[in-house]
């Protein structure tokens, strides 16, 4: 008695919304309020499509599909279908748009922008969906930010924390090595038109703070992750990345010595007044120890630059890690705030070099108790 009308009504709905077709339907998001200081509906599937269209070359997708899938995307909202089963949002638009003779790609993304729905739920699978699940989510992200609905308390209206690590996921679990920093800059380019603006910065913060339950949830110490956020790297795939290999360095004999040296370096270079020379000269350096820990920091600058550039950080760790003996030896038998001001600016400048090495992966200083 329930069940049957139901599927009758569905049925109905379906044929009708058929015969108006998806393309049409996109006709009335334009009177549709999205958000006050945001616009229409309408409004945000451009600015949708247009960030789409500027991702999917990035990761390789073809921007074309990419940009029909945003324009088509909102378009089953005023089907009568969603309208009466709301939940069917996204899937309704699927099935309609291969009934139109959409590229399937197109139809799948329509559906899959919305993955993940709820948390353990699958990011997008298809190229193309994954895109569009980006695009979709930053424009909540900097519309919600630049109309004052940043979450407060429990309080969430426009979901922007579900948004937040659905963006975070979809990019570090598909590897796509974006920069996000960009992005939200493009995305809040894209609200001039409606005279509002994020914080971009306060928004990067909002989204690492949702990594930071993501990561706990996979296991990595709270130290782990705050080492590599205070870096803020601008890839969240690079920022997963450097948390695999602070684990892996963590696990190495060395790593608790230079956690504590990289934060003594760090003291005593927060001490200094006046500007620290870049670079050590060769020409004042007395103690045998200073000496060889000036060789050992040259060395290391050439074996890891190369492995820096290309991401591979655990190699970068794996070299640095090496270190621990030159700099043990530096700190017991050189005193870096001598009277000479010469021999202590140069040794300054050493220890400078040092720690923006050590500290090129992470600030591995979190590392030590």
């Amino acid at each position: 008695r329930v069940i049957r009308p139901r599927f009758a009504d569905a049925k109905f709905f379906f044929d009708e919304d058929l015969k108006q077709g998806l393309a049409s339907m996109g006709d009335g998001l334009k009177t549709v309020t999205y958000q006050a200081k945001l616009g229409s509906v309408a409004d945000k599937v451009a600015r949708v499509a247009a960030l789409a269209e500027a991702i999917a070359p990035q990761v390789g997708v073809d921007a074309a599909l990419a940009k029909r899938a945003a324009q088509l995307a909102k378009n089953d909202l005023q089907s009568r279908m969603v309208n009466e089963f709301p939940e069917l949002q996204g899937i309704a638009g699927r099935y309609y748009a291969q009934r139109a003779g959409e590229p399937s790609e197109v139809a799948l993304a329509i559906d899959e922008a919305y993955q993940p729905r709820f948390a353990g739920d699958d990011i997008a699978l298809s190229g193309v969906g994954k895109v569009l699940a980006i695009a979709e989510r930053l424009d909540t992200l900097a519309g919600g930010f630049a109309a004052g609905l940043k979450p407060t308390g429990n309080k969430d209206p426009f979901a922007l924390r579900r948004n937040a690590l659905g963006l975070a996921r979809t990019i570090i679990e598909s590897g796509f090595d974006l920069d996000l920093k960009a992005l939200l800059a493009k995305a809040n380019e894209a609200l001039a038109a409606k005279n509002v603006q994020a914080d971009a910065s306060e928004l990067y913060d909002f989204i690492l703070d949702r990594l930071r339950g993501y990561y706990t949830d996979k296991g990595v110490p709270t130290s782990h992750f705050n080492a590599v956020a205070e870096l803020r790297p601008k890839s969240l795939y690079d920022f997963d990345r450097r948390i695999d290999a602070i684990g892996t360095f963590a696990q190495l004999p060395e790593a608790a010595a230079l956690a504590a040296a990289n934060k003594r370096i760090g003291n005593i270079l927060k001490k200094v007044d006046g500007e620290i020379p870049n670079i050590e000269d060769h020409t004042l350096l007395r103690e045998p120890a200073e000496l060889a820990l000036a060789e050992a920091v040259e060395a290391v600058y050439g074996e890891t630059g190369h492995a820096l550039a290309h991401g591979d950080y655990a190699d970068v760790l794996v070299h640095l890690a090496r270190l621990r003996p030159q700099v043990d030896a530096f700190f017991d038998n050189v005193m870096v705030n001598v009277d000479d001001v010469a021999l202590r600016n140069n040794r300054l400048a050493l220890l400078k070099r040092l720690a923006d090495r050590l500290g090129s992966v992470a600030a591995i200083e979190h590392l030590s108790n």
